[in-house]
């Protein structure tokens, strides 16, 4: 039944009747709602955010029509949607520089189909990984920024990434700034792990800049990355808790481990399309038990 899974996500100003609407459509068209979802901001002008699974199987419409349909359907209602397949999986890129510990994360819940998506390839601006990837036989490009050239880096993986059809980067402790142009080609589709806690300790060294502030936890965030640095909307954070006679040395390696589980955790909320985002700021819906 999987495979004639659809998945709809909406947002729109708050309207009564909603639920209901869309609802009677999915019902009209015989396709059956396994999970539904729903959250309304509390803005003044509150937004209408909605996770809708169906099964299409008994439905006497193809996808075409279905895709048509529901865009007049929204149209009406002045939705903003997004509709995926899960015949369709995700198609990433992982982009590293030296540090492993992210990269062999993703890659060992890929081969156990824990994380059901395809990952394509593998891009470094270092060849230190190439191994990693060789191991798990994933492609792996290797391209660095020559004399200082980081826009033609940016060019030729930018090409890369459209030519292979990537639906998400992620960016696995890719020591880079990426450069607007980057953002723009890929705006919601890149997620980056920064190993601190957001909005606190931006920047490089964050645990450093933890130890030195005296704080009693550390964490990672896993968010979209956007033009202003460390400030795009956030998917996921976890902690750890510590002490004073931990230096920096010891928070960074016991940060690793929170750093790839958020991480993990925000690609697979990506992957599964349970995510929707509103302004600078996400709408993360649970996964379905």
């Amino acid at each position: 039944m999987d495979k004639d899974r659809v998945t709809v996500l909406i947002s729109c100003q708050d309207q009564k009747g909603i639920i209901a609407n869309v609802s009677n459509w999915f019902y009209e068209r015989g396709l059956n709602i396994l999970h539904c979802q729903q959250y309304a901001s509390k803005d003044e002008s509150p937004i209408f955010f909605m996770r809708i699974e169906a099964d299409m199987s008994e439905s006497k419409l193809d996808k075409a029509e279905i895709e048509e349909q529901f865009r007049v359907f929204a149209s009406n209602l002045k939705l903003s949607y997004k509709l995926f397949y899960a015949s369709v999986k995700q198609r990433l890129a992982i982009l590293v520089s030296k540090t492993s510990h992210c990269l062999y994360e993703l890659l060992s819940r890929y081969e156990e189909n824990d994380l059901i998506c395809d990952i394509a390839m593998i891009i470094g601006n270092h060849d230190s990984l190439s191994d990693v990837a060789k191991k798990f036989n994933i492609p792996f490009y290797y391209m660095p920024i020559i004399n200082g050239e980081k826009e033609k880096q940016e060019e030729r993986i930018i090409k890369l990434l459209q030519e292979n059809n990537i639906d998400l980067v992620v960016l696995a402790r890719y020591m880079q700034i990426l450069t607007p142009t980057f953002i723009n080609a890929f705006r919601n589709r890149i997620i980056n792990i920064h190993h601190g806690f957001l909005p606190a300790f931006q920047g490089a060294n964050p645990y450093k800049q933890a130890y030195e502030r005296g704080v009693k936890m550390i964490g990672a965030t896993a968010h979209y990355a956007s033009e202003d640095l460390d400030q795009g909307p956030i998917i996921e954070q976890d902690v750890v808790r510590v002490n004073h006679e931990q230096g920096p040395s010891l928070l960074k390696d016991m940060g690793k481990d929170v750093e790839k589980r958020t991480l993990l955790s925000a690609v697979r909320a990506h992957i599964e399309h349970r995510v929707i985002v509103y302004k600078n700021k996400t709408v993360v819906f649970s996964k379905e038990s």
